[in-house]
């Protein structure tokens, strides 16, 4: 199975970069893991509503320029669904049974524009609260990983 992770930004911090690399690595034994960054549009100091759209706007079209053809998709964002870890475990393990391209989206600052959200099968929330979308980019490979050692039936902690 191939994971993809689209993700606006580069990571900066040192201790967020070296989290990805460990939950890469741990997810190398189950699947294929792809992470795609795509730059971040600068956002000006009192930037208006139609500013920020447009930052969104511009954003999302590099998202969809690298969205994988034949790829089910799942866009991270606070409305989407709230899934506990057995449950996201089951919808992955049930969208293995019709992809083996799963691409995962992370917006930038600002979020994701509703082109983006739009093209996305599955709409995923890790809860109300908001994360930097750089931390989120650990929460979801931690999560990941949870899942396939959930769908393997190998224990991890709770």
């Amino acid at each position: 199975m191939n994971i993809n992770i689209i993700c606006v930004g580069k990571i900066k911090e040192k201790y967020f970069s070296e989290a990805i690399s460990e939950y890469s690595k741990r997810l190398s034994r189950f699947v294929k893991l792809n992470i795609i960054e795509v730059t971040d549009e600068k956002i000006p100091d009192n930037a208006s509503e139609k500013e920020m759209e447009a930052i969104k706007q511009k954003e999302g079209e590099k998202i969809l320029s690298k969205l994988p053809p034949s790829s089910f998709t799942v866009t991270l964002c606070v409305e989407g669904k709230e899934l506990s870890s057995l449950d996201l475990a089951k919808k992955i393990a049930d969208i293995s049974m019709i992809s083996s391209n799963i691409t995962f989206i992370i917006g930038g600052s600002l979020g994701l524009c509703d082109a983006v959200k739009s093209r996305s099968q599955l709409r995923l929330s890790f809860g109300q609260i908001t994360f930097p979308h750089q931390l989120i980019r650990v929460v979801l490979l931690e999560q990941l990983y949870r899942v396939f050692k959930i769908n393997n039936n190998e224990t991890y902690h709770k």
